[in-house]
């Protein structure tokens, strides 16, 4: 058995590098697995040996792979990755291809793959979506890094990623440097703003539409057909449905009203800020997490004096009919900003790619993306501006601004949904007000402005004005 050489080593033994352990060893990939830790190691014979090899160090495990040594780390992004990456630097030899398959942010891969390739180490990030399900069964995967070194872990990674409808992988490559990381962030941050929708879409059921957290579940469930089939949908109507055991109560009103988060989401709204991309429904569904964490201790507690009455029926037809335009509206915000990111570090990412492999493994994936393929293969990056969006504004825009309406009336928090209809506002009004905009900046800044009747930089002599 130590005579073996394996193809690739899983380094990281918790539930993520366990089961695509597992995955690998399914694929017929010869894996040997071991962590920086002793315990882990130790805690993971019971469930991966005899399938998976184990090491008792990571060093101990380099001599026993095939060359270009393969590794994929499965460890904490910081400065966990950096000290096992140190401590296998050591070790490794030129060629050798180490994984980075934490959430890292893509700044951070960039800066260890300069350093790395000193030595002639290769660095690819990895981005993988799919929980320990998916990591088990089939993850989404987004990869990015030298394209030799990502090419020799192709059809390891092919194999085990989650596979669509047609059979294709859900494992795709994006480009050189922090790319993969780059994708997996864009696709965190639209995982933002899809989780915010259907919690404002909850609170809307139930304030003004009046219904009890089970009948939402029932209702949600019914709709988790067609174009707004979904994950998250039908995560969130189980989560609907679910019955505390102790009080009998709905589950969900036993759960603190504030979520966490891990960073991924405010990386992606920084990312949007330094791009300048418009990515509101991403920002605002991550503002809507650090607000849930900071409300008054008094919140809820003093009723507002609002007197809005409403048809219960009417709002849940136009709550159906707004879904997937307020979907779009999350997509397109990330592809766009996947698009500035390409163009600005010179990736050449292919957007249509990366929809391919998020309809199947991720958390979400959903039948829009199948659409969405066809849309972006037809326009190249600008989402909004293909037939396919245009359909859904069509059918769902006054919808999505009625439920908006409704929400504002009863004083119910709908930040992201709030969002859709002011960016479509800002995309197809005729005016948007920057006119007013540059005359204030050349007014206290003499930053001047552009004319509509002419090219150039203009200046007026604001204090002389007649």
């Amino acid at each position: 058995m130590r005579d073996k050489k394996y193809d690739i080593a899983v380094f990281g033994l918790g539930v993520m590098g366990l089961n695509l352990s597992l995955n690998l060893a399914d694929k017929g990939i010869s894996v040997i697995a071991s962590d920086p830790l002793a315990a882990p190691v130790k805690a993971a014979r019971a469930v991966l040996e005899p399938r998976v090899a184990l090491s008792e160090t990571p060093e101990d495990a380099i001599p026993m792979l095939s060359t270009p040594r393969r590794i994929l780390m499965m460890v904490k992004a910081g400065e966990p990755t950096d000290m096992l990456i140190d401590r296998l630097a050591k070790v490794l030899e030129p060629g050798d291809i180490l994984v980075d398959g934490g959430n890292t942010h893509f700044r951070d891969t960039q800066a260890r793959q300069k350093r790395l390739i000193e030595r002639g180490i290769r660095l690819v990030g990895l981005g993988v979506s799919g929980g320990e399900t998916g990591a088990r069964l089939g993850p989404a995967l987004m990869a990015g890094g030298d394209a030799e070194a990502v090419a020799a872990l192709t059809p390891l990674l092919s194999a085990i990623a989650a596979k669509t409808h047609d059979g294709e992988s859900c494992f795709g490559a994006f480009g050189p440097g922090g790319a993969g990381h780059f994708v997996k962030m864009a696709h965190n941050g639209i995982e933002y703003a899809l989780m915010q929708i259907f919690a404002e879409l909850y609170l809307l059921l139930e304030g003004p539409g009046g219904m009890k957290p089970g009948e939402i579940g029932k209702l949600l469930e019914s709709w988790n057909t067609g174009i707004t089939a979904s994950y998250l949908l039908e995560v969130s109507a189980k989560v609907l449905a679910a019955v505390d055991r102790e009080t009998g109560k709905p589950l969900v009103e036993i759960i603190r009203d504030r979520a966490a988060h891990k960073g991924t989401g405010q990386w992606t709204a920084e990312a949007g800020l330094e791009l300048g991309v418009a990515v509101p429904a991403i920002a605002a569904a991550f503002s809507a997490r650090v607000l849930s964490s900071r409300r008054p201790q008094t919140a809820g507690r003093v009723p507002l004096p609002l007197q809005a009455s409403f048809d219960a029926a009417a709002l849940t037809n136009d709550i159906r009919a707004a879904l997937p335009l307020a979907m779009l509206n999350a997509y397109a915000q990330g592809f766009a900003l996947i698009a500035e990111a390409s163009q600005t570090y010179g990736w050449n990412t292919d957007l249509a790619g990366a929809a391919r492999v998020w309809r199947a493994g991720c958390i979400i994936r959903a039948a829009l993306l199948e659409p969405i393929v066809e849309a972006l293969q037809s326009t190249g990056s600008d989402l909004m501006q293909t037939q396919f969006a245009s359909t859904l504004v069509a059918s769902g825009e006054m919808a999505l601004r009625r439920i908006v309406a409704a929400g504002i009336s009863a004083g119910v928090p709908i930040p992201v949904l709030a969002s859709g209809i002011a960016y479509l506002d800002g995309l197809c009004a005729p005016r948007i007000g920057a006119s007013l905009i540059q005359g204030q900046r050349d007014f206290f800044g003499a930053h001047t402005f552009e004319r509509m009747d002419r090219a150039g930089a203009f200046r007026h002599d604001w204090q002389n004005d007649e």
